[in-house]
Formats: structure tokens, C-alpha cells, sequence
């Protein structure tokens, strides 16, 4: 079985679980452990906010950058109840200009974007503003064109809508633009009969609910987040970021591509699914031409090959799926703001909570597997109203648990059972599908929970 593991974010079946070629890889990252300590001597390895009783976070966090992969540059928050209890950051930010990962260091989320996006969808919701059973053509007429017009808002957010991939040609500068894109799924025929199927969309969610968002506020995707998420709880996150912010962007690396039986291998370990089945999944799913190798070009648009996501343009515009930046105290912090009040802020009420985290990709088949081959959604793609829920490949805290992953190894998530809103963020992109890092993370704060 030919091929290698690679790819951005939005290429991934799983969130950050990807199997896919592509991305021009730095090359393998060996001794990573000792770049946290060399960075000690210019000021940027530090540790802040670690409440008593908190300590084990501290020392995983630690761990981390020894194990396999190392971690290079990254950080850590975590609250409960509303307050923040850990704040950790260590490393570099930029290897080859030696720039240390300072308090202010923010590093692109990739698909943890997807969770800032429903957020904002689901304030619309709460708001009245928004009908998630309406037709998308209520408050976005055009997309009613090539039989699409009773197609309900919820199947935007739970990848049901058959819109996965842009027939193209699209440009890099079209995508920036928006509205080239957002003409494309206009005319657009879904791939299956929508609310049947469902597979990862993985780039075009983000302008499919962002364009509702817009219709609907006139505001685009980022603006909405900015004003009615990011500011009121003074995070440190974007999807457009300004020119200003450019400085404190930490750069990625990539680990070795992964050859795809290793993959396999992982994913059996996983999931705890038969050899058989996973095989014949991700085989099908994950080849060269397929829906979701197609879904992260964007209809020719995201050529990894370029390196756009290095590029300024990428940074400025809005890919409300794909392109967030932000540290993880602004992750931890708008997710705890979902299930309880931060300084005098809730995002989400309970109510709300609990309509955006039913699962909706256990009622539904996924789309491209060989004919006979069932996979058990909470073993493979565990997707409610824009958020990922808790389950083997992505365990997060406990059931109860909604986020999103982003390809690379960057989390955020909130535990309504807990009180715990959760962020993790690295400019080490692991390809590999069992990086252990968030995870040695969220043990714990488990732990730590008692």
C-alpha cells in the first residue's frame, strides 16, 4: 500500500487526523527537548498562572517537550468554573529567527477554527435570529438554486449538506476574496441527497455557515467573531488576523510524513475497529482524487505546494473552517464562556448547549465507503451542530464534552459536566493520527479534577 500521511487541517477526516499528501514538509524534528530549555536563556521558556493543585498540567506540559514528538513551541489553558487556573506557554516561536514563544505568542488552530465559527452561529440561534431548521435559502436566497432550496440550516453545521468540495477552478486570491466562492456553492448540486449522508467538509463549512452568518448580521464571519465573541472576552483570537498581530504569529513545522500503513496501524489502535474496516476506510476515503483529498484543495485554490498558509494574504483573510489564530488561554477562555460565566460573560446558555452538542453523524451514513462497510460514527467522525463530540479517536474530558480538534495537534473544548473550558495550541504540526500531547494534557486535568 503506496503513500505517505500529510496535509493541512483541512484535508483531515478526523479534525486533525489526517491521511492525506501534500504539504511541503520542514523535515523530521529530532532533540526537540532541549530547544524548550535553550529558550530559557532569551526569556521566552516561562510557566504563569498555575493554581495549587494544578501542578500535574504543569508537568505534563513539561513532558512534552521530551516526548516523540517533542513539542517545540506551544501552550496550555485551562478553566473551571469561569476562572483560569492554568496558563502555560514554553519554547520557540520561530526556530530559525530564535525567537522565544513569549505569553503573547498566538499560532495558527487550523480546524479548531470550526468550533470559533459554531459559536457564532449557535449566539445567532440563541438570539432568535437564527432558525436552524429553516431553509438555507431563507436568509440566503441564492443558495436555493440546483435543488437546494429546503435544505435546513443544521446540515450546514453537521457536515450533511453534500457540499464538501468547490468544482473549481478556483484561484488562492478568488478563495481570499469570499464571494467567488460563495457563487460556486451557489450553483452548486450536492453530491447526495443531503440529510442521508455526511462526510467532513472540510474547507467549505466555513463559508457556508459564514455566509449565513453574513446574511443575517451583515457582518462577515470574522467581523461577528471579533465584535460578539473575541472582544467582549478579550481573546487573543482571529480569523482574519490584522496586519498588526503579524509579529507575534509563531511559525509551523511539520514532523515526518507518516507512511500510510503506520496510519492505519494507529487508527486501528484508536478507534478499536477491526483491521478490515479500517483499512477499506481509509483506503477509500483518503486516496489520491477523493472527495476528501478534494475537499482540502478548495476546487485548486489551496495548492500546499505554494505554502500559502505562510503567506500574509492567507493570514488576512477569512476561511471561518480553516485560518484562526489564536493562543490557547483565548481557546480555554471562549469555551468556558459556553458553559459558565468568565468575568461577567456567558456566550451560550444551557439550553443552547445542549441543542448544539446532539451528535447528528450517527443518524446519517458517511459518504464514499465501499458498499457494506458500516464505521460506528463515535469511532470515526462524532459531529453535532458545528462542534465534535467526545469519543475514542478525539476523547476530550468525558462524554459530555464538545469542541473541535485542529490537523496539527491544536484543541479546544468545553465540559459542561466539569465546568472546564480547555485550549491547547503548537507550532509543531504532528501528522502522525495518536500524538499523544493534548491528550497527556487532558489526563491531567482529569486528574487533577480528582
Amino acid at each position: 500500500m503506496a503513500g505517505t500521511t500529510g496535509g493541512t487541517p483541512e484535508q483531515g477526516h478526523v479534525g486533525r487526523r489526517t491521511v492525506l499528501k501534500g504539504v511541503a514538509v520542514a523535515g523530521a524534528l529530532a532533540g526537540l527537548a532541549g530547544h524548550g530549555n535553550a529558550s530559557a536563556s532569551s526569556g521566552g521558556d516561562a510557566e504563569h498562572g498555575v493554581e495549587h493543585g494544578w501542578g500535574k498540567v504543569a508537568d505534563a506540559f513539561r513532558a512534552n517537550f521530551e516526548g516523540k514528538p517533542g513539542d517545540l513551541g506551544a501552550a496550555c489553558g485551562v478553566y473551571v468554573g469561569g476562572r483560569p487556573v492554568v496558563n502555560l506557554w514554553r519554547g520557540v516561536a520561530d526556530r530559525g529567527a530564535n525567537r522565544p514563544w513569549r505569553k503573547d505568542t498566538v499560532v495558527r488552530v487550523a480546524s479548531a477554527t470550526k468550533g470559533m465559527t459554531a459559536i457564532c452561529a449557535h449566539l445567532l440561534t440563541q438570539r432568535g435570529q437564527l432558525d436552524l431548521d429553516a431553509p438555507v435559502a431563507r436568509y440566503w436566497p441564492e443558495f436555493g438554486a440546483a435543488g437546494k432550496e429546503r435544505i435546513p440550516v443544521r446540515w450546514l453545521l453537521s457536515h450533511q449538506v453534500g457540499l464538501p468540495v468547490v468544482d473549481g477552478p478556483l484561484t488562492f486570491e478568488q478563495a481570499c476574496a469570499w464571494d467567488p466562492v460563495i457563487r460556486a456553492l451557489e450553483a452548486q448540486k450536492p453530491l447526495w441527497q443531503p440529510g442521508t449522508e455526511h462526510i467532513y467538509h472540510a474547507v467549505t463549512y466555513g463559508f457556508l455557515v459564514g455566509e449565513v452568518v453574513r446574511r443575517i448580521t451583515g457582518k462577515s464571519l470574522g467581523t461577528f467573531f471579533a465584535d460578539e465573541v473575541a472582544r467582549p472576552l478579550g481573546l487573543s483570537a482571529w480569523i482574519g488576523l490584522p496586519e498588526k498581530h503579524d509579529h507575534r504569529v509563531a511559525r509551523v513545522e511539520f514532523t515526518a510524513p507518516l507512511p500510510l500503513e503506520e496510519f492505519i496501524d494507529a487508527m486501528i489502535k484508536l478507534t478499536g475497529l477491526d483491521p478490515d474496516t479500517v483499512t477499506a476506510w481509509i483506503t477509500s476515503l483518503y486516496s489520491p482524487g477523493s472527495v476528501l483529498a478534494r475537499a482540502g484543495e478548495l476546487g485548486g485554490a489551496l495548492d500546499n505546494a505554494t505554502e500559502y498558509y505562510r503567506t500574509r494574504a492567507w493570514r488576512a483573510a477569512e476561511f471561518p473552517a480553516a485560518n484562526g489564530i489564536a493562543d490557547a488561554r483565548s481557546l480555554a477562555r471562549m469555551y468556558a464562556a459556553t458553559v459558565s460565566t468568565v468575568d461577567g460573560v456567558r456566550l451560550l446558555n444551557p439550553a443552547t448547549v445542549k441543542k448544539a452538542a446532539v451528535v447528528h453523524t450517527d443518524k446519517t451514513k458517511m459518504h464514499g465507503l465501499p458498499p457494506g462497510l458500516n464505521l460506528p460514527a463515535d469511532r470515526s467522525f462524532y459531529m453535532s451542530l458545528g462542534f465534535m463530540r467526545a469519543a475514542p479517536p478525539t476523547p476530550m474530558l468525558g462524554p459530555g464534552s464538545f469542541g473541535h480538534p485542529g490537523s496539527g495537534g491544536a484543541i479546544g473544548f468545553a465540559d459542561p459536566d466539569t465546568g472546564v473550558g480547555f485550549g491547547y495550541v503548537t507550532n509543531l504540526w504532528n501528522l502522525r493520527p495518536d500524538d499523544p500531547r493534548a491528550d497527556n494534557l487532558i489526563k491531567a486535568v482529569r486528574s487533577c479534577l480528582g
